[in-house]
Parts: C-alpha cells; sequence; structure tokens
C-alpha cells in the first residue's frame, strides 16, 4: 500500500508509514461481505490480495454485479462512505483476500490534521467519479463482446477466477450469450 499511496506524489514517506499504522489486516474467505445493503459504511480498505464483486438487488431479488475490485486498490461503500447513510450496495469477497482497513474516524482525523490527505481524498474522489462515468458510458454505448474483450485485456489474469455468472452479470447479458463470445473470442 506504501507504494500505492506514494503513487500519486503528495504524501511523504513519514505521512505515509504514520497512516498505515493505523490499518488493521483482515482475512476474508469467498463469500464474506466487506458490507452489506442496509449498513453505514464506516472503513476503506486496501485490498492486498484478492477479488471483491459489488452488486445490489435488482427486481425480484437478482443480484446485477456492477464492479470488480482487484489486488492493488482501495475498497468502500464509497457513497455511504462520504454520507454516514445506509449503502445500497454489497461488496463480497469472490477470492480468498487479504485486506487492510482503516476506520473512517481515523481516516477523516488524518485528513483533517493535514492538507496533503485532504488533497489526496480529492484526487481519489476525482478518480473514482471518472472511473463510475467510464463505466456508465461503457454500459450504455460498447457491446457485451466489447466490455468482455476490455475485461479479458485490463485483468486477464483474474477472469479464470471469477465465477460466469458474476463475470454475465457484470456485462449485462445471460450466461448462454457470454459462452458464445467466449467461444467467438476463442476461435
Amino acid at each position: 500500500m506504501e507504494e500505492y499511496l506514494s503513487q500519486f506524489g503528495i504524501l511523504g514517506t513519514n505521512e505515509i508509514r504514520a497512516f498505515l499504522s493505523l490499518g488493521k489486516e483482515h482475512h476474508f474467505q469467498p463469500n464474506d461481505f466487506f458490507i452489506q445493503e442496509g449498513t453505514v459504511c464506516q472503513k476503506v480498505g486496501f485490498v492486498v490480495s484478492g477479488i471483491f464483486r459489488s452488486f445490489y438487488y435488482a427486481g425480484l431479488g437478482d443480484e446485477t454485479t456492477y464492479c470488480f475490485t482487484f489486488s492493488n486498490n482501495l475498497i468502500s461503500a464509497y457513497s455511504s462512505f462520504i454520507t454516514g447513510q445506509e449503502t445500497p450496495e454489497n461488496i463480497q469477497a469472490i477470492t480468498d483476500a487479504q485486506v487492510l482497513l482503516f476506520a473512517k474516524k481515523d481516516f477523516d482525523a488524518v485528513v483533517q490534521s493535514n492538507p496533503k490527505w485532504l488533497l489526496f481524498s480529492k484526487t481519489i474522489a476525482e478518480q473514482q467519479y471518472v472511473l463510475m462515468e467510464k463505466r456508465v458510458f461503457t454500459l450504455q454505448k460498447d457491446k457485451a463482446e466489447v466490455k468482455y474483450q476490455n475485461l479479458l485485456k485490463e485483468h486477464p489474469e483474474y477472469l479464470q477466477q471469477i465465477p460466469l455468472q458474476y463475470i454475465a452479470s457484470y456485462l449485462g447479458i445471460t450466461q448462454r450469450h457470454l459462452s458464445r463470445i467466449r467461444k467467438e473470442i476463442a476461435n
């Protein structure tokens, strides 16, 4: 995580190490929840290893996967984390995962005590907005084949670990359609 925080060029080594000392390591097994809908998110994590999926319930309890979080990324129910309101999302481990967890109160205290952390928070918020906008545009304009090929290009090492029903849900298609796409790409 030190390398991740350093890449932004905002925080110094001492600031990063002081923050890291506030974190607590946590192991998630497959199907364990980072957070469930209807609760307020009081933590942010850094995924050291593993894969998570974010989903919500649509219609008659159907799950819609809208995001995957891979190693070396931050994880949180972000809107709940910043607003203090209940989250409509679920974040669940797909694989065994190691996460460094930080309590909201600790994170808020660090941000209040140092303007560099405020700038870092702003930078992360901007990144999250750009990712969300990209996801919305991709969902609305790209065909499932293009979305699958992007996933293959960006995260090929993880694709074998994600159950097909989650990938199909993420792409907005049926598992049958996903099988056809995968067959066409393999040929």
